[in-house]
């Protein structure tokens, strides 16, 4: 079943990014966590050789670990536009260095410190260095779905869109996700006043949760359903809405931190609804893994 979208009408533009080296300031060597253990391990940024989309996003020896190539661009307008117009999905080139001509995808978009996070086969990692320059190819914002006009779209290129296996239900859209997450675990990114090319964080810190929504579970690339959140004009409690997003970026000691989620759908009314499946994650549909 395919959902009648305004894709004919969408926009693809050109815009670019390089490998963006990891920084450290003298004031941020140790991270101090929830439970005052102060930490020093990898953190965002680089070429990650050994994480990718369907990999677990928990339990890693790091700090909000991006998966693939870590890209931004150095103007920092610039790259707003690089953050804000890239989509989950979109096709990325390496244009420079040795890895010129080979082709990914983009996989999240990660607040803060303004990544877009494109996935690599593991020969181009290879064969990529820091400064390398990406093109993404920009496709999705602006993708509207014709029926459901009280559901809002962003930061997802209409194919993989399309790929999501959104099943129509007595006016409600059904969604595979791996996981549900309530309202009271979203933490870090609220107070944003729009999710553009951004994420905000599921707090892991509370074992008790950790357990009961299975948060040890979470994969990069997972789609997940948040309950009673919408993210029209960034993230707001409002009973009965919901936010379908992307896991992004992994798991964090930082208080009111944890797995990034990029948001990909959101609805002020009932009308989005989770169903559990352990396949939803866009490794599986863009390809780069099977499911079993």
């Amino acid at each position: 079943m395919s959902l009648a979208t305004n894709r004919d009408k969408i926009v693809r533009q050109s815009v670019m990014g390089r490998v963006h080296h990891p920084v450290l300031t003298p004031q941020k060597v140790y991270r101090v966590g929830s439970d005052g253990g102060a930490r020093f391990t990898p953190a965002h940024g680089a070429i990650t050789y050994d994480i990718e989309i369907g990999d677990s996003c928990m339990g890693l020896v790091g700090d909000h670990i991006e998966p693939g190539v870590s890209s931004k661009n150095a103007d920092d307008i610039e790259n707003r536009a690089y953050t804000h117009l890239s989509c989950i999905g979109n096709v990325a080139e390496v244009v420079t260095g040795k890895a010129a001509g080979d082709k990914g995808f983009v996989t999240g978009t990660h607040g803060g410190i303004d990544h877009v996070m494109i996935w690599f086969s593991q020969e181009t990692l290879n064969k990529m260095v820091c400064d390398d320059k990406i093109l993404v190819k920009a496709y999705g914002q602006g993708l509207a779905l014709l029926d459901y006009p009280q559901v809002k779209l962003m930061s997802v290129d209409p194919d993989l869109f399309g790929k999501l296996n959104i099943q129509e239900e007595d006016g409600h859209l059904v969604v595979p996700v791996s996981a549900v997450i309530p309202a009271y675990l979203m933490g870090s990114g609220l107070g944003a006043m729009e999710v553009f090319g951004s994420d905000y964080d599921i707090m892991t810190r509370d074992p008790a949760s950790r357990a009961e929504f299975h948060l040890e579970d979470l994969r990069f690339g997972d789609l997940v359903f948040i309950q009673d959140h919408q993210c029209f004009h960034g993230p707001d409690y409002l009973r009965g809405s919901g936010t379908v997003g992307v896991i992004i970026h992994g798991d964090s000691h930082l208080a009111g931190h944890g797995p990034g989620v990029t948001p990909i759908m959101t609805c002020r009314e009932p009308v989005l609804v989770p169903k559990l499946d352990r396949n939803a994650n866009i490794a599986f549909y863009l390809g780069t893994k099977q499911p079993g």
